[in-house]
Formats: structure tokens, sequence, C-alpha cells
């Protein structure tokens, strides 16, 4: 049930940005990983609020980090946010969504008499990877179709990374689709009983997503060209979902106060050119510009000072004098060490927009340079590792897992194995369950097994999604691990070796988890290396990308963020940083890649990388 506005907005109460004047009850937040999109998100429920509307602000991101901006913890339950009266905020969490599912799938069967071994099997069906999408989906569709959003004048989405959000948005279409074509079933989940109970919510989600009057996609960026790239990208990709309604926020504008600071005046002559190229399907969309701010938004002072100028921000640390800092060895020394085993798998990790692509193909260049054969490769849907090197390079092979590829190759790989043994009805039928939208995510799983393996004879660099769907495919990892050792179990189950066996083996696996020196990306390297431990997988290095402090600035806006940086690499490396006595580091080891002031693409870029130098225009 939609809510209806009773009265406009009192604009005097709201930042003057002109997305504030042009509201629907929905509003969704997307955009490529690290450009803002929780603290615009969060920031604009926040005003919303504070004007007196009645706001659920809801992650999408399995990674999300509203709990330590707004100082509250994340349940899949609104929960009301201290000092912000209207505004509750909610996190939709997969594995608490997935356990839901099955429990509401299972007891329908029971209550359709379904005996228990068939309930067994069905169980079995809903215990990997693909449940869990499309329970955290179902989440998702309640709070679109109204059944979980009544009382609320305005629902936020702050979502997940570009990739990651295009498959949730194009869930609906895909699902309502698949279910008006299939009265039997689909294997992935269950029998007819288990989807088909979905069947409306779904409806009811592609419904309130297409309406323009009801939904607003915000697609948030930063002034730099990859961002802007996935902005355009992504806002092609909606239209053609039918989410017409958009808008452009470009977050992170930077303008130099210090003339002759080259650094400074890098950083805002690569802003400027990058809006100067602003591609046509964004220049068609209304705009908002929201400027560098030389605090960290944590916090309700510092997210209601986001977007605004006329309340007061946090309070400025002392600027230091600009000179670089050596704040830990460079890349060029973490890819000796990573060279020196002959082979393996190089799993680049962190949060969406740290750098992961960039760094992966700078390490597969440095490990190229000193004489060996690599392949590059990655699971993100969004990244362009060709863009990234913008030149073939002899010894490296870089292609990507392409999920429609993928699922193609899988589909026909189970056709022809069974071909011989089902009859014509039979196959029409596996062929209609392998068209279901979970499909993709066991096939893109398979094909990570095959990189995985890969590494046993030579180098495999491989790139990542950003971390929410990364721990996706860890689960499916993890999922196929226990299965292998129950069908093995007193027949040799010793001696099989799966693909999380072998991430789990740091003789064959090494984990880099990247991230930017601020408190959220830290943090949510952090949790990930915590996720990751739990599964038996210790990362190697942590690598901190994009580092002011080496690249040394005079500029006050600038300098007033390296206070800031400075504490989160001790953060990273010292001791003790929970306060207990005797806690390790967050890192065995930590590199350190310069701030560049021009874009580090090309093999001229990816080498000022692994060197470690601040290249200038």
């Amino acid at each position: 049930m939609t809510v209806a506005v009773e009265h406009p907005l009192p604009t005097r109460d709201l930042p003057t940005l002109d997305l504030f004047g042009h509201l629907t009850r929905h509003l969704f937040f997307t955009g490529k990983g690290g450009v803002g999109k929780t603290s615009v998100s969060t920031a604009t429920a926040l005003a919303l609020a504070d004007a007196g509307r009645r706001v659920l602000l809801v992650s999408t991101d399995a990674a999300s980090n509203l709990d330590e901006m707004l100082g509250v913890p994340l349940r899949n339950q609104p929960v009301p946010v201290p000092g912000a009266p209207g505004l509750a905020v909610l996190n939709i969490d997969p594995d608490a969504a997935a356990q839901a599912y099955r429990a509401r799938v299972l007891d329908r069967l029971a209550a359709e008499g379904v005996d228990p071994a068939g309930q067994a099997t069905v169980r079995e069906q809903l215990s990997g990877a693909c449940t869990t999408e499309i329970a955290a989906f179902d989440e998702f569709a309640a709070l679109l179709a109204g059944d979980e959003a009544a009382g609320y004048e305005h629902v936020v989405f702050d979502t997940a990374p570009t990739g990651h959000t295009l498959r949730l948005l194009s869930l609906p279409q895909a699902w309502s689709g698949f279910l008006a074509g299939n009265d039997r079933g689909a294997s992935c989940l269950g029998p007819h009983s288990g989807l088909k109970m979905q069947e409306a919510r779904f409806q009811a989600a592609l419904a309130a997503l297409t309406d323009a009057a009801a939904t607003t996609v915000v697609l948030v960026t930063r002034p730099e060209a990859g961002a802007i790239a996935e902005a355009a990208r992504t806002a092609t990709e909606l239209q053609a979902l039918g989410l017409l309604r958009q808008r452009l926020v470009v977050n992170g504008v930077f303008h130099a106060s210090v003339p002759d600071d080259p650094v400074a005046r890098s950083f805002e002559a690569v802003g400027q050119q990058a809006l100067a190229d602003l591609p046509a399907v964004l220049q068609a969309l209304r705009q908002d510009h929201v400027p560098l701010r030389a605090f960290d938004t944590v916090g309700l002072p510092a997210l209601r000072a986001l977007l605004r100028d006329d309340s007061p921000a946090p309070a400025r640390p002392a600027a230091p004098d600009g000179g670089r800092e050596a704040a830990g060895p460079d890349l060029d020394a973490l890819v000796d060490q990573l060279a020196q085993p002959g082979h393996g798998l190089i799993l680049v990790m962190g949060k969406g927009g740290v750098g992961k692509t960039t760094l992966a193909a700078a390490i597969a260049l440095g490990l190229v340079r000193r004489g060996h054969g690599v392949h590059l490769s990655t699971t993100d849907p969004a990244a362009h590792l060709a863009g990234t090197l913008a030149a073939e390079v002899p010894g490296l092979r870089v292609d990507r897992i392409d999920p429609r590829v993928e699922t193609q190759r899988y589909i026909d790989k189970i056709m022809a194995a069974r071909a011989g043994e089902l009859d014509e009805a039979q196959r029409a039928l596996m062929l209609e369950d392998l068209q279901s939208p979970c499909t993709e995510e066991v096939a893109v799983f398979h094909a990570f097994s095959r990189l995985v393996g890969e590494g046993r004879s030579a180098f495999v660099v491989l790139d990542t999604a950003p971390t929410g769907h990364s721990l996706l495919l860890m689960d499916a990892t993890g999922a196929y691990h226990r299965q292998m050792l129950r069908e093995f179990e007193g027949h040799g189950a010793a001696r099989v070796v799966t693909p999380l066996m072998r991430l789990q083996d740091d003789a064959h696996t090494r984990v880099l988890l990247v991230t930017l020196p601020e408190p959220t990306p830290v943090s949510q390297a952090a949790a990930l290396q915590a996720d990751l431990r739990r599964a038996g997988i210790e990362p190697w290095a942590w690598v901190l990308n994009k580092s002011v402090l080496a690249a040394g600035t005079r500029d006050p806006l600038l300098a007033a963020r390296l206070a800031g940086e400075r504490a989160q690499i001790a953060r990273i490396t010292d001791p003790g940083h929970k306060g207990e006595p005797g806690d390790p580091a967050l890192a065995r080891r930590l590199h350190v890649v310069p701030w560049q002031a021009e874009p580090p693409i090309g093999l001229a870029g990816l080498s000022a990388l692994l060197h470690g130098a601040a290249a200038q225009p």
C-alpha cells in the first residue's frame, strides 16, 4: 500500500539540492562501489526525517556499513535511529532472509501433505547460494509491494554496487517472466508451490519499480572517468528494464585552494575533465553536485552536514605540512613476494570502488615482467580489465567470467550429459528448469572453480566482485564443499579436494584485501577478513590504495583529511587496535599505493602504481 504525501515538504528545512524538489516514495541510490552511495542515501533519508517525513532506510548490500555510520545495530526489521525522529533503518540480511524463506517453503509443503522424503529433497535444494539471493530479493520485493513498508512516506534504498544491483533490479522482470511460463516449478527452488507462492509479490515489485510516479533511481558517481562510465552504463541498462525516472548526484567535487600544489591542482583537473566528458545519457538527467568534505561521514552531525552548507560541520583536524610520508612498502615489493612460488591463485578482494580492478591488472603486469605467464580474470560483471590495461601484453591472457556466457555453457553441458537418458518431454522440463534466473549463480560458481584449479600450475590473478557478491560466491563454494564431503563420506572423502580447500591453502591461494584510507572501507575490509576467517581462509596481505599521505599535499581540505588517514594506517598495522592487550594487528602485511594524479590506465599508469610513484601530469 502506497502512503500518500499529505502536504509538500517544507523546502526551507531541506538541503538546496534539486533532488528534494522532485521526490517519489521509493528512492534507489546506486552506482559504482566507493562513490558514496551509502553516505548520500543516508544523508537524504536523514534530511527527509528532519523535515518531518516518516522514512525507512533500507540497505540491500550484504557488506553494508550503515551500523557504523548511524551508530545503531542493523537488523532485518526496522530499527529507530536515535537522534533522528521519523527515521528507521533496515538491513536485508541474506542469511536471515534465507532462513525465513526456507521455513515458509517447507511449512507450505507440510501443509500440502508432501512426505518427509520430499521435504528433505527440497530442504537440500534450498541450501545453496541461489536461495540466499532469492530470499534477499523476496524481502526487497515485499518492501516494494508495500507489505512491509506501510506507514512510511519514503523508502530509501541504499543498494549494493552496480553489478549486483542491476541483477537485483532485473529479478522482478526475470522471475515474473519465468513464473508466467512455468507451471511445473524449478529444481533450484523446490516444487511448484514454493515458487508460485511468491508470484503476486514479484509482479507487484515489478509494477512499483517501473512506475515513474512511485520510484526514482538516483545514480551516484564521483567526478572520475571510471565511475561516470559505470553510471552511464547503469542508466542505459535500467532504462531498458523500464526504470525511466533517473537523477544524477556527483559526489566529492573538489576545487583546489592552493594554486601551486601539484597534487591538489591535478586532483581538481581530473574531476573537471571527467565532468566535461559526461556521456549524453547522463547529461540528460537532472544533476546535483556534492562538494568533497574534509570530514568522514560517520555520525549524524557529519551526515547532516554532507548535503548542506548551512549547518555546522564536524571540526577539521589540524592540517600537517603536506610532505610525502612513507606509509609502507609499495606494490612492487608485494609482487616480488607473490612471484616466489612460481604459480598460484591471487584473489583481489574488497569493497566496491577501492580499486581492485586496477590493482589486479598492475599485479598481473608485474608478474609478467618477472617472466611468468598470467591469466587475469574477473568475477565482477561491472569490471573492464581490458580497458584498464589499454594494450595487449605478451604472456598475459585477459578475460572475464561473463554470467550470460557461463550460464549458456552450463545449460548446454547439462543438457548434453543427460541427452541419452531423457525422453522429449523430460528434456523440455529440464530445459525449462535450467532457464530459471538462479542457474546463473550455479554457472558462475563452476567458472570460478575452474580458475581456482588453474592456479595449480600457473598464475591466476582474479579481480573479484564487490564484497557482498563475493561472499555469496564464497557461500556457494562452502555449500559445494559440504555436499562433496557428504557424497564421498566413507568412500574416499580423504582424497576429495574441493575449491574451498584450495582457497584455504595459502600455498595455493593468496588473498589480498584492498581498502582506502577511510573509516568505512577499513571497517568493511576488517568485516570481510572476519568472514573469510570463519571459512578457514586467511588473508595474506592488505593493500591501502589512493593514499594522499604517500602522495603529499599542502591543500587545506586535502591536508585536513590526512590525520584521518594516519589513524586508519595505525588501525590496520598496530596491535591492540580493539583496545585488548595482545590483540593482533588487522593486517599481517600492509602495502601502500599513492594517489595518482593521472588515472592509472594503460601500461605507464600501471607501472607508476607498481613502483609507488605519485604520477604527475
